[in-house]
């Protein structure tokens, strides 16, 4: 391969071949590192007592009302509303979802 070839990588030749494979493991390397890194950033994250994911909406003694409502017949809508959170939160809170 010459060096005014660089632009261009012909992959049906021997050294085109050779060229695609070392970028391909070299991707993979990176790959590799970057869910490393990831990987010890959460679980250090977790040693230390931070939370993960999404703030919840609704404290727990909230829930309980919910689904003590929704226990003696409140609407979806009208818990939704009261709680300004969406049906599918009270559905969540109250166990109603389908897996």
């Amino acid at each position: 391969m010459q060096l005014a070839q660089l632009g261009k990588l012909d992959v049906a030749s021997p050294s085109g071949k050779l060229m695609l494979q070392m970028l391909a493991a070299v991707a993979e390397m990176e790959r590799d590192l970057l869910v490393e890194r990831t990987q010890s950033g959460l679980a250090r994250a977790k040693r230390e007592g931070k939370v993960l994911g999404r703030p919840v909406k609704t404290t727990a003694s909230q829930q309980a009302e919910i689904i003590n409502l929704r226990k003696n017949g409140a609407s979806l809508s009208s818990l939704a509303r009261l709680y300004k959170v969406s049906r599918a939160t009270i559905m969540r809170v109250t166990g109603e979802v389908s897996k």
